[in-house]
């Protein structure tokens, strides 16, 4: 599997240098995009990378944003979506979407980086 964005990538992205170990996080937030790419047609490199440029830019700032939420929420694995309530001695975290009841997994901006490239259908609910 690809790593889509490379430790540069997220400091043009962010405008900051992401930490030590960003290529590592950088290949976990491509596990995440790839997720979301998973019913998606496109063509691609050999190396599974999206041939138009396009596209590409769009899954490169996508991954940059999976990365860049996950070091926000100190959530590299998407443990706490597994949980409503969190808690730890005195400190109690609640991570829920109010629309469905569970914590998030995908950034909210790679969502929209992805849907706004085309890849992802918006599904509404009224």
């Amino acid at each position: 599997m690809p790593t889509y964005a490379t430790a540069e990538d997220y400091t043009d992205y962010t405008g900051k240098p992401g930490p030590d170990d960003i290529a590592r996080r950088l290949a976990r937030a491509s596990e995440r995009v790839d997720e979301l790419l998973s019913n998606a047609i496109y063509e691609t490199t050999a190396e599974g990378v999206a041939v138009d440029p396009v596209l590409k830019d769009a899954i490169t700032r996508a991954t940059c944003a999976q990365a860049a939420w996950t070091l926000a929420v100190g959530d590299e694995f998407g443990t706490t979506s597994a949980f409503k309530n969190v808690s730890m001695g005195s400190v109690r975290l609640a991570r829920v979407d109010t629309k469905t009841g569970e914590a998030p997994r995908y950034a909210q901006d790679a969502v929209s980086i992805l849907l706004q490239a085309g890849f992802l259908i918006a599904v509404m609910t009224w």
